[in-house]
C-alpha cells in the first residue's frame, strides 16, 4: 500500500495527464495496426467506436488499476471483447503494441512491469479459448 513516502503506480507514472498522453500513443496504434485488423471482428469494432472516446475509457481503466481516484466506467473485458474472437496470436501483437508506447514513453522498468501486469490480468477475459 502507498503511503506518503512510497506514491503509488498512479502518482509514479505521473498522474491522469501522463497515462492519458501514453495511452492516446497506444490507441492509436492498436487501431492502425494490421495483426489486428486482420481480424474482420476486431476491425469492424475499430471503426464503430471513435478512437477519442476509447482513448478515454482506457485511460480513465488504467488510472483505476494504477490507484488513482478515477472510476473506471466502461463495460467490462469479457463482455465487451466476447464476440470479437481475439486469438492468442492477436494477443501477443497487442502486447507488442504496448511495449512499443512504452518504449517510446521511456517508462522505467518497475512501473513498465507493473503497467504490463495490469494489462495482462486482462487476458483471460480477453483473449478467445
Amino acid at each position: 500500500m502507498a503511503t506518503q513516502d512510497s506514491p503509488n503506480l498512479y502518482e509514479r507514472l505521473g498522474g491522469v495527464y501522463s497515462i492519458a498522453t501514453v495511452v492516446d500513443d497506444l490507441i492509436d496504434r492498436v487501431m492502425t495496426d494490421p495483426r489486428l485488423n486482420a481480424n474482420p471482428l476486431v476491425d469492424d469494432a475499430h471503426h464503430k467506436v471513435p478512437p477519442a472516446g476509447f482513448k478515454y475509457l482506457v485511460t480513465e481503466m488504467l488510472c483505476w488499476a494504477a490507484g488513482g481516484p478515477q472510476n473506471y466506467t466502461g463495460k467490462d473485458m469479457e463482455s465487451s471483447h466476447r464476440d470479437l474472437r481475439i486469438t492468442p496470436g492477436e494477443w501477443d501483437a497487442f502486447m507488442d503494441d504496448v511495449a512499443q508506447t512504452l518504449d517510446k514513453f521511456a517508462v522505467p522498468a518497475a512501473e513498465r512491469a507493473e503497467v504490463v501486469a495490469i494489462v495482462e490480468s486482462t487476458r483471460r477475459s480477453i483473449v478467445a479459448a
